[in-house]
């Protein structure tokens, strides 16, 4: 009767004297006791491993994407930039971030606004508040990165004058870490905020508007039914 190393290596084990019979046996335990990678569990059989992964997956073929990781650009600055171009016409937005590279135009910020200083610009573009900046290096970065998208859709051939940011995401990266020394011996963190940025344009060439149709009466907003009242309409 066969030993379980005859049968883990082969009718040739038992005549090879190279094979010991330990040898044999404590590897078909490991190849049994083995366990697979969680990686490999979340990932679908088909997955690519060298294409980049992005947070939004059901777009449209005709989309181009851009996408940059553990970019040396502050987090927060970055944010409001990518919220300031997000649903603009590509070409547009590429204008405006010059623009408030030139200080001409300023992003507004509307989240990370904490002690953010207000000026008039910020109100042209559409922030009441009246906070706004000029972060040139987000900008840059942000500015890459559609050139880069709209590289992309130039070569998949689509329409480069009707492309819209459908997405543009800005996510915290691994801090990088430092330190600053202070007075009587004392050390202190010294840290980064790099951020991973992905942008995705979609081309619009083909949607048609809805048509309005004849006699139909447009639906008021709230504050247009407020505003018809106080002007002496008997009703909204």
């Amino acid at each position: 009767m066969p030993n379980d190393w005859m049968v883990a290596r082969g009718a040739n084990a038992a005549t090879d004297p190279s094979v010991r019979p330990s040898d044999a046996i404590s590897q078909k335990k490991n190849r049994s006791l083995t366990p697979p990678s969680p990686l490999a569990l979340l990932r679908p059989p088909d997955a690519d491993d060298t294409m980049a992964r992005y947070s939004k997956t059901n777009i449209s073929e005709r989309t181009a994407k851009a996408r940059g990781a553990d970019l040396r650009v502050h987090f927060k600055n970055t944010a409001e930039t990518a919220a300031a171009v997000r649903g603009m016409n590509v070409n547009k937005a590429i204008k405006y971030l010059e623009a408030v590279m030139d200080h001409k135009r300023c992003i507004p910020f509307l989240r990370f606004n904490g002690g953010v200083g207000r000026t008039a610009q910020a109100k042209n573009e559409g922030n009441s508040i009246g906070q706004g900046r000029w972060p040139k290096k987000s900008c840059q970065y942000m500015l890459d990165l559609l050139k880069n998208a709209k590289s992309n859709a130039i070569a998949k051939e689509l329409d480069e004058d009707n492309l819209m940011i459908i997405h543009a995401q800005v996510n915290q990266a691994p801090r990088g870490r430092r330190r600053t020394y202070r007075a009587h011996g004392r050390i202190n963190a010294y840290m980064s905020s790099p951020s991973h940025i992905e942008v995705i344009l979609e081309d619009k060439s083909g949607d048609v508007p809805a048509e309005i149709e004849e006699g139909a009466k447009r639906k008021l907003s709230k504050v247009q039914r407020a505003r018809k009242l106080r002007s002496g309409a008997t009703s909204a």
